[in-house]
């Protein structure tokens, strides 16, 4: 075989070796036992934006921005091939170039070259930042549904005491609560099922119904006609419930007499924005530590609805206003 032949073989070679990296949907890396960059995938160089002549060659902690120069990520990969271990989903989460932050598994294994004794390492890299964040959407889910059972419970027998039972038999009394109670089994529903689009007025009748104990205790007065898509109905509906249910144990609901006022209006920006002030209740004063029903209540209408919430301790009450950027609540024809 002369060098021409030789050639033409390591060439096939490297061609198809460079192949098989190619055919990895995830960004894949080969490295020496140095930590340069041997060969690249093109998922790598189409996922990062970057080209062959800034990737081989380079030390993979220098690629991009430095995103992969990290002591504890460095210390492990300097091991993969002396010691024969791996490094697998070590979590990076970084602003990267022309991506924006992401949040990124690698998966280090060594790669063996029977032939010649030579080491090198195989470096996966996969974007978990969509599978990270529906992972944090969930444990919120959870948490929500934990403390809302909390709630539920302590409403029910909030319900149960307050329920009159004077000149009433024990099967009006039922019938009393039983009512009541389904009507808030019926906002919890509202809350967290998906259901096509809705009135902005037909939400706040059906949450707030189970605590309307008395005709003027929640007043809501008329507004502009929003539509809400199903998302909203989800997210606003737990804002609108955790304001009532605080309101009935704590709030103005949780006195005889008490009054909680709810209107809407459209703002010049395009914002719809929703009071609710309370009346009539104990003293409010703002609470030393931020609780759960509250970071619910923020995290709701930052993260579910794009906009914000307000809240003032007044004298007379409680008063919230959620803004909410319109193409999230539409006004309707």
């Amino acid at each position: 075989m002369n060098v021409e032949d030789l050639y033409r073989l390591l060439r096939a070679g490297h061609v198809q070796a460079q192949g098989i990296v190619d055919t990895i949907s995830d960004p894949l890396l080969v490295l020496d036992e140095s930590l340069r960059v041997q060969a690249a995938s093109r998922s790598f160089y189409q996922a990062f934006k970057v080209d062959r002549y800034e990737t081989i060659g380079q030390l993979v902690y220098e690629l991009g921005n430095g995103q992969w120069n990290i002591p504890d990520l460095r210390l492990l990969l300097s091991q993969v091939i002396p010691r024969s271990t791996a490094v697998v989903n070590f979590q990076v989460e970084h602003e990267f170039p022309a991506l924006g932050r992401r949040t990124m598994l690698l998966t280090a294994r060594t790669l063996h070259h029977p032939d010649n004794g030579g080491h090198s390492m195989l470096l996966a890299i996969v974007d978990a930042t969509e599978r990270v964040e529906q992972e944090a959407a969930k444990d919120m889910l959870f948490g929500e549904l934990r403390h809302r059972m909390k709630n539920l419970l302590g409403v029910a027998q909030a319900m149960a005491r307050q329920t009159p039972t004077e000149g009433r038999s024990a099967e009006e009394y039922r019938d009393a609560f039983l009512g009541r109670f389904g009507a808030l089994v019926e906002a919890q529903d509202l809350a967290f099922r998906e259901q096509d689009d809705a009135g902005l007025a037909a939400l706040l009748e059906r949450a707030l119904a189970p605590y309307a104990a008395a005709p003027e205790a929640v007043l809501i007065e008329p507004g502009p006609a929003v539509v809400l898509g199903p998302r909203v109905i989800m997210a606003l509906g737990l804002i609108v419930h955790e304001l009532a249910t605080n309101a009935a144990k704590h709030g103005a609901l949780s006195a005889p007499g008490g009054r909680v006022r709810i209107s809407w209006r459209l703002d010049e920006a395009g914002q719809l924005r929703l009071s609710w002030v309370e009346s009539g209740g104990p003293p409010v004063a703002p609470p030393a530590t931020t609780g759960y029903g509250t970071h619910l209540i923020r995290s709701s209408a930052s993260y579910s609805l794009g906009g914000e919430v307000q809240q003032r301790y007044e004298s007379g009450g409680l008063e919230t206003e959620i803004v909410i950027p319109l193409g999230k609540a539409s006004p309707s024809d």
